[in-house]
């Protein structure tokens, strides 16, 4: 039933919401559904959160906010996705598991399943000097699998949590670039700017068409941000300019570890998740091709 969904839709709505965190995690967990309930009521089809979305971003708070996957949090969003039958990317927070904290984003379909879980691989470290200091690897540990499931909407959704020092300078220039390289939508979804937070974000959530162009963007301040998203435009892009089919796989290829695609089971969509047992996974220029062409989530992993 999801893939027919999915299939039949040319154009869909996405909200990106740019959520005020508070150190409540109650209060951000009820703002949160509450925004996605708006978002859905205004049509959006696709809504995803922000990193962090239900604790403040700092190193000093990850462990007091983890929590197991699922927990509070994850069931919160299983509930609301159901409730408004929509797919739900759920930004990250805190998870801990086996003694160690993770930066973790969980995906769920409009049944309210739990479609991925991805934890953050590259973590943020940073040291400018006169500027900022941070570093995620303090306390978390870093995930060791991709998490993917197709849904062959050819859009990146980076949920992510830039500073006033990388937001400036690489925000934007990020997700052009990937929307060029790749020919698909790119939305980074942020927190709203806090000035008295520890960690101040960036804010400015933005779409970008395959193109290069910004198509939405949002100020500092919590807010929705609503963008048509446009698969026949996406099509045309690819035709003008045939990028995919003019790789030199006899040259190069694409390499993935610890990657293993498999349906979910009861799933009638394409449904794909990870394993850390697999054996080493060379891909061909088809599967290389369709890995960039339907990845849905693939977390902040330049920096934040």
């Amino acid at each position: 039933m999801a893939s027919e969904w999915w299939c039949a839709w040319r154009n869909f709505c996405l909200a990106l919401i740019q959520l005020h965190v508070s150190a409540a995690k109650s209060e951000n967990l009820r703002r949160a559904c509450g925004l996605v309930r708006e978002a859905s009521a205004k049509g959006a089809k696709v809504v995803a959160l922000p990193e962090c979305f239900n604790s403040p971003y700092g190193t000093q708070y990850f462990k007091e906010y983890a929590e197991k996957i699922p927990g509070e949090s994850t069931q919160k969003l299983s509930e609301v996705a159901k409730e408004c039958s929509i797919y739900l990317v759920g930004g990250s927070i805190p998870e801990e598991e086996g003694g160690k904290l993770y930066n973790t984003c969980a995906v769920f379909g409009p049944d309210g399943a739990m479609l991925a879980k991805h934890r953050k691989v590259h973590l943020f470290d940073i040291n400018v000097p006169g500027k900022i200091q941070f570093k995620e690897s303090e306390t978390l540990s870093p995930g060791n699998s991709f998490s993917m499931f197709d849904t062959r909407c050819q859009l990146l959704i980076y949920p992510g949590a830039f500073n006033l020092t990388t937001g400036p300078a690489h925000w934007e220039l990020l997700q052009r670039g990937r929307a060029v390289d790749n020919q698909v939508y790119v939305a980074a979804v942020s927190p709203a700017r806090d000035e008295k937070a520890s960690y101040v974000a960036w804010g400015h959530s933005t779409v970008v068409n395959p193109w290069g162009e910004v198509i939405a963007k949002a100020g500092a301040e919590e807010t929705v941000l609503y963008t048509d998203i446009d698969l026949k435009k996406l099509a045309e892009i690819r035709q003008q300019i045939p990028i995919l089919s003019q790789k030199r796989c006899d040259l190069y290829g694409t390499e993935m570890k610890k990657l293993k695609w498999k349906r979910m089971r009861g799933s009638q969509s394409s449904l794909f998740f990870p394993s850390s047992e697999q054996p080493q996974i060379r891909t061909e220029s088809s599967t290389a091709e369709r890995f960039h062409q339907n990845l849905f989530l693939y977390m902040s992993e330049r920096d934040t």
